[in-house]
């Protein structure tokens, strides 16, 4: 609903907003636990673990929904900050993944690196970046380094999981011509730098911005060559960004979320618009 631009101040986020706030807080109703309820039920120390992760996937939601100065969330957000910003002083940033059993690599438990929600949340609480501007650089520069190309699993608990919203740096995976493979991933990572006020440490993200801009005409709407369809989503990470407008086979519905994305960064950018 957020992404669709629907106000805050409707009845469907207040109904929701109930049971969000209930999770950064000490509730200890399962209920809370959704969809891993099952996976919590057995597992104390895999229920702390959802629970952060849902706790971050809370904050990003009410960060963008407009609240960053709700004392609740800003208390949440500067834990998990401190908890982020402990990992990238420590030796484990630059290697944070270790040998587990004969072959397999695993994520250090002990290891806490930003996630696509506690990056999402802070680009959306600008007040806070300022609170933790020398972190802030950290993260820009942590996220501009090469991510591990080896495949890895976390600990939770008794069970273990290929992690999907863990961002170990830059997560742009390029194609032999030097294009994103993902481009609503690599879409949403150059919104998030440019909220951060981060873009210009990553030379990847710079790079693809370039790319797209490159193909905008004169009214500033995207249209590249040979446009024959949407471009598609890899990640689940995006699930929540796109699309927004169904792909219809019509040409400007092709065109209009990178349209719209484009514009959105340009904003956060601080970069002059005029609509037509």
């Amino acid at each position: 609903m957020l992404q669709l631009g629907l106000p805050h101040t409707t009845r469907p986020f207040r109904l929701a907003d109930r049971v969000l706030f209930r999770t950064l807080s000490r509730d200890d109703d399962p209920l809370l636990y959704g969809e891993f309820f099952d996976s919590t039920e057995d597992d104390p120390d895999a229920a702390e673990w959802y629970r952060n992760l849902i706790r971050e996937g809370v904050c990003a939601a009410f960060a963008e929904a407009g609240l960053a100065e709700d004392p609740r969330l800003r208390g949440m957000a500067h834990k998990i900050i401190s908890s982020v910003s402990a990992f990238l002083r420590s030796d484990l940033a630059a290697d944070p993944i270790i040998k587990r059993g004969g072959s397999a690599w695993q994520l250090h438990p002990e290891a806490a690196p930003p996630t696509w929600w506690s990056v999402a949340m802070l680009a959306a609480m600008p007040s806070l970046q300022r609170e933790r501007a020398g972190f802030v650089e950290r993260l820009g520069a942590y996220l501009a380094q090469p991510a591990p190309t080896k495949s890895f699993m976390v600990t939770v608990g008794k069970t273990t999981i290929r992690p999907q919203h863990l961002l170990l740096g830059d997560p742009l995976e390029l194609d032999a011509k030097g294009a994103p493979k993902d481009i609503p991933l690599a879409l949403h990572f150059v919104e998030l730098l440019a909220g951060l006020g981060q873009l210009h440490a990553s030379p990847s993200a710079v790079a693809f911005l370039q790319l797209l801009l490159e193909d905008l005409d004169a009214e500033g709407v995207w249209h590249p060559k040979n446009l024959r369809s949407q471009p598609k989503a890899v990640s689940p990470v995006t699930h929540h960004y796109w699309p927004l407008s169904p792909d219809d086979g019509g040409l400007s519905a092709r065109q209009a979320d990178i349209t719209f994305r484009l514009a959105l960064i340009a904003k956060r950018l601080g970069w002059h618009l005029e609509y037509s």
